[in-house]
């Protein structure tokens, strides 16, 4: 696995590029899961964004699906945060843009 990039065979044997958001591994559950994207879109225009369950010591692509309540829990979880970050720093830097002129 590339450290920006992999490579998925989906079900009609296609392959797709996916590019990797964040990795992190959690006290909480003991494993590491990595966050991606494919750069499809939902229908509300919304970039679909996917987490799995990962080896970091391998260089195997193999992706295990999350499937407890507490692990989507803690994705979820940093997902808003990290999103809130942005939304602030996003916010901060149209407020440099403007003229504070009275």
């Amino acid at each position: 696995m590339d450290k920006n990039t992999f490579t998925v065979i989906n079900d009609e044997g296609k392959e797709i590029t996916c590019n990797v958001l964040f990795t992190f591994d959690s006290e909480e559950t003991g494993k590491s899961y990595i966050v991606y994207t494919d750069n499809s879109v939902d229908d509300q225009g919304n970039t679909q964004v996917f987490a799995s369950i990962f080896d970091p010591t391998t260089q195997s692509t193999k992706l295990e699906p999350i499937e407890t309540e507490k692990e989507w829990k803690v994705i979820e979880t940093i997902l808003e945060t990290l999103q809130e970050e942005v939304r602030k720093k996003h916010e901060e830097a149209q407020g440099e843009g403007t003229d504070n002129k009275e």
